[in-house]
């Protein structure tokens, strides 16, 4: 019956004066600090009635305050329904209907399109300010709401790549096997200090970053927006022990240090997810910062989590590691039968991380979740003789070209060991001969020039002749989500040209 939200309670009550969380600047909030300004956003919640199980729309960045609204949330059983700060008024209004929201909480920066969504819901709107301001201190800070592992706690709504958005439904059991996980395989304790910039309201910051470091009692350091000189700044000035991102961050941290030597001391772990860790930013950023990287597999539907490299154990460059502990991993094919090692499939995933289920919406449920559990994730993959999995696509984006099936994970490996190449991005193209292309987009190292023809002969070198792009852009970014992760769906295809 235990509240994921118990966590900073217990530390606040321990040692209350450790450090719970910093943002860029210079004011640092105890757990003490933490749990009186979070059972005041629980008393603000009781005062427009809203009542356990009902859910509140958070719009926050990563600020200290996104973890006081969302603490005092769960401490009130009620449901956080984290949105993207990048949302438009049409997306948080379909959002909050959709969840039936009953107020809206959000950061001072984003109030005007926040507030009118709340007008359009016909519900409450709060405002987060700095610290407690605009929202009552309190003189008592009851102990959070008992609840069962299997009452929801947070409701975060996929990408809606396919058809609209789902609600997945993280329960307060997912929320602290998740966190009690990490904190197990990383020997994450009270006195790790713990740096990301990625968004808290996705589940690898949400979950897997803040949930563990609360868990841990630890420390967490919060980029609003991530930003490669600032993190290196923020890095150098607290000295964290962990740090936690996706590839495009590692890339970018490689590019601004350049070499140059940045003090990176103490820091023992980086945690790295969202997306394919390519195999060259990996031995790059090991290299560079004397670091382990361990890379990570999960989905928003199960908690972040998955599977994942152990800190300590040689990581086999290319998988994301073996199902983590209380956790299965399959591979199957179409019709549900499980594959033999080294066959890809679709990989399913059963354990105490996998969601309770879409919000209203049985029928995408019954698709994802068989009677056993398992969750049906859309990712293609393999499992070698150990157990370690190798991720080869997500199912949908898996190019056919003239009845040759092409992984474009695998051909961006190979783009990222060029030298003039730090962001590659591979994509089906359609083709009246082929049926699809294969299509790559690029961006260069600064000051980079590329030679097409030239690129081909090596990628021909390094790949099977249907696999090397035939179609390519250079750009001087690739386009990205909040987290950092590179958008394919966002990639204009008629940007790309014959080679």
């Amino acid at each position: 019956m235990t509240n994921a939200s118990a966590s900073v309670w217990a530390h606040a009550a321990a040692d209350p004066e450790r450090v719970a969380l910093r943002g860029s600047g210079a004011v640092a909030w105890t757990y003490r600090q933490l749990r009186e300004r979070a059972a005041a956003v629980r008393e603000l919640l009781h005062a427009h009635d809203v009542r356990p199980g009902d859910r509140v729309l958070l719009v926050a960045p990563s600020v200290p305050e996104f973890a006081m609204a969302y603490y005092g949330i769960l401490a009130a059983g009620a449901i956080a329904v984290t949105a993207n700060t990048m949302a438009t008024e049409r997306e948080l209004t379909y959002m909050g209907r959709d969840a039936e929201v009953r107020l809206v909480l959000a950061w001072t920066a984003l109030a005007p399109v926040a507030s009118r969504t709340s007008d359009e819901l016909g519900v409450t709107f709060r405002e987060l300010h700095a610290g407690l301001s605009g929202i009552a201190p309190v003189s008592a800070t009851p102990d959070p709401l008992p609840v069962d592992v299997h009452d929801t706690a947070a409701l975060l709504y996929t990408s809606g790549t396919t058809g609209k958005p789902k609600g997945a439904r993280l329960t307060h059991g997912n929320l602290t096997s998740c966190a009690a996980i990490f904190c197990d395989i990383h020997a994450i304790g009270s006195e790790d200090r713990a740096v990301t910039g990625l968004p808290l309201f996705h589940v690898f910051g949400q979950a897997c970053v803040m949930g563990t470091t609360m868990r841990a009692g630890g420390s967490l350091i919060l980029l609003e927006r991530f930003d490669a000189g600032a993190m290196t700044a923020l890095i150098q000035r607290d000295r964290p022990t962990f740090i936690a991102g996706v590839p495009t961050m590692w890339n970018a941290l490689l590019r601004a240090t350049d070499g140059a030597g940045a003090d990176f001391a103490g820091l023992r772990l980086a945690s790295s997810g969202g997306a394919s860790l390519p195999v060259e930013v990996m031995r790059a950023f090991e290299e560079r910062f004397g670091c382990t990287i361990v890379e990570g597999y999960g989905l928003t539907e199960t908690t972040g989590a998955g599977t994942c490299h152990l800190a300590g154990e040689p990581a086999k460059p290319g998988t994301v590691g073996r199902a983590l502990p209380g956790c299965e991993v399959a591979v199957r094919d179409d019709a549900g039968a499980e594959l033999p090692a080294g066959e890809v499939g679709e990989v399913h995933i059963k354990g105490p991380v996998v969601m309770k289920g879409y919000w209203n919406r049985p029928d995408a449920t019954g698709e994802a979740l068989d009677a056993d559990g398992w969750l049906r994730t859309g990712d293609l993959g393999s499992l070698d003789a150990e157990g370690d999995l190798r991720i080869v696509d997500r199912k949908k984006d898996l190019v056919i070209r003239g009845g040759y099936n092409v992984y474009p994970r695998e051909v961006e490996e190979v783009l990222y060991e060029h030298p003039d190449i730090v962001e590659a991005a591979v994509i089906g193209v359609p083709d009246a001969h082929y049926g699809e292309e294969v299509a790559a987009v690029v961006a260069l190292r600064p000051g980079a020039a590329l030679d097409i023809q030239a690129l081909r002969a090596w990628a021909k070198e390094r790949l099977s002749a249907y696999k090397v792009p035939h179609l390519l852009a250079v750009v001087d970014e690739l386009p990205k989500g909040a987290t950092g992760k590179i958008l394919k769906r966002a990639i204009d295809p008629s940007c790309v040209s014959r080679t």
